[in-house]
């Protein structure tokens, strides 16, 4: 079965969501610290974490860095009632693969989760060569040449979709759909921000590979070879 670690201190949001993803079919461990999420995250399986940002002593901010500085690519959706796109990015660039404001449907909130545990199963067995780029899923991790591009998780999602349909023009809704897991109450500007965050690491690179703007529809990535 499975397994989806959620950590949430308010005790009746933690039990509807656990209840709701069990009747999901998935197997819930419930925490309400950043402690014993590490631990849980150290000791199981999971395919999946739900992570509120507000926690005491340790907020999922926090967490998130922890697990990344700790090598683990745990698939990791926020929770939180803060919206500004600043928490939003932040979030992100804390190692996070998506965030989901409060309140929020749980349907919406299924929907997430399904996204990151899917395309979790895929990273893990999978490979992908574009230019002089190799994309390796299972350890999120890009070189050019056999150098190393450092690349954050969300970096990594976005430069892969692009890869997987490298020559196609995919809008902004596309990426969001894919690398956020929703396009509702997103900044689609966000997309940009990420694909300039990916230009400046690929520009020193040999790989042979850019990201050009599609005037009216979003971006596309082409490769010289």
């Amino acid at each position: 079965m499975t397994k989806i670690l959620v950590v949430e201190d308010d005790e009746a949001m933690g039990a509807l969501v656990r209840r709701g993803l069990e009747d999901e079919g998935y197997a819930v461990t419930l925490v309400d610290n950043g402690n014993d999420a590490l631990i849980a995250v150290g000791q199981g399986d999971f395919a999946a974490a739900a992570i509120d940002v507000m926690l005491p002593a340790m907020s999922g901010f926090e967490i998130c860095r922890h697990l990344r500085a700790r090598g683990s690519r745990l698939p990791v959706l926020l929770l939180t009632a803060r919206d500004a796109v600043e928490d939003r990015v932040r979030g992100l660039d804390s190692g996070a693969d998506d965030y989901l404001t409060k309140p929020f449907a749980f349907t919406e909130f299924a929907a997430r989760i399904r996204a990151l545990v899917r395309r979790d199963a895929t990273a893990a067995r999978t490979t992908l060569h574009v230019g002089g780029l190799a994309l390796d899923a299972p350890t999120v991790r890009a070189t050019s040449e056999g150098r190393a591009v450092p690349l954050s998780a969300k970096e990594f999602s976005l430069l892969w979709m692009l890869a997987m349909r490298a020559g196609e023009p995919l809008t902004r809704h596309e990426i969001l759909q894919e690398v956020w897991g929703t396009a509702v109450d997103i900044d689609a500007n966000i997309v940009d921000q990420y694909v300039s965050y990916l230009r400046r690491k690929l520009a020193p690179t040999a790989s042979g590979v850019s990201i050009s703007t599609v005037r009216g529809v979003g971006y596309k990535l082409t490769a010289d070879r």
